[in-house]
């Protein structure tokens, strides 16, 4: 199963679904990979040290004799789980694709060669539906969409939900949506408990059940090269997350 967790909007706890969800399969003794498409690479620093983390992703998907299994390492507290790492390098390659008759397919051919290594690959996004989104797109199984618990939660939705059937329509026919998930839920305002309603109107029962509260564990953890189930194992992102991985596995 592979899932790309895509939103085009930044801010909504794209990368922090990615970080622990991948965790929380690794934890569970499945073979996990993350593969960090932000060149932000907010996801590799989480894992890993990045003077260490050269070739990464910008690599395997442009050099040839370079592939993902080359950049892949392994995560120090979780033996389950490997990181195939970003870097700022990845910012430009939309001009170095531009033009190759493949571009779209880079990274599920690259996949493709190693997909039997792994139970689950889950691949964090820019917020932009450029090439690397439509490259994660075209790779995966599934789309599971972070939606943060703010009063524009549901903007630009309308555009992501349209390249994804568009990606259906020409790209990867098999795509599937997983569904949609609240971050950043503060069940204490009046305005958490409206949009709920609102993206439940749009998902119906593609809104995941578990919701994912603000915590300050979940912000912090990061900084520490962890996820959230070894920083702070009984914490409420922890339990949030676990169910969320318990729910994924529950629909596939």
């Amino acid at each position: 199963m592979i899932i790309a967790i895509t939103n085009q909007k930044g801010g909504v706890g794209k990368t922090t679904t990615a970080i622990n969800l991948a965790a929380a399969m690794a934890s569970k003794g499945l073979a996990t990979l993350l593969i960090d498409l932000d060149p932000q690479a907010n996801s590799s620093m989480s894992f890993l040290d990045l003077d260490g983390a050269h070739p990464g992703v910008y690599e395997a998907l442009t050099e040839p004799g370079v592939g993902i299994s080359d950049v892949t390492r392994r995560a120090e507290k979780l033996p389950s789980l490997a990181i195939a790492p970003s870097s700022i390098h990845l910012a430009k390659i939309e001009a170095k694709l531009l033009g190759e008759i493949d571009s779209y397919y880079r990274l599920k051919d690259e996949i493709d060669l190693i997909r039997e290594t792994y139970d689950y690959i889950v691949i964090d996004t820019p917020p932009t539906l450029g090439i690397i989104t439509v490259n994660a797109l075209a790779a995966a199984t599934h789309v599971l969409i972070p939606i943060q618990s703010s009063y524009f939660a549901l903007e630009g939705t309308d555009d992501l939900l349209e390249t994804i059937d568009k990606i259906k329509q020409r790209t990867n026919p098999e795509l599937q949506i997983l569904g949609a998930v609240l971050t950043l839920y503060d069940k204490r305002t009046l305005l958490s408990r409206d949009i709920h309603e609102q993206v439940a109107q749009v998902f119906g029962d593609k809104l995941f059940e578990t919701v994912i509260s603000k915590s300050v564990r979940l912000e912090e953890s990061p900084a520490y090269r962890e996820s959230i189930f070894t920083f702070s194992p009984r914490s409420t992102g922890a339990y949030e997350y676990y169910k969320l991985s318990e729910e994924i596995l529950s629909r596939v």
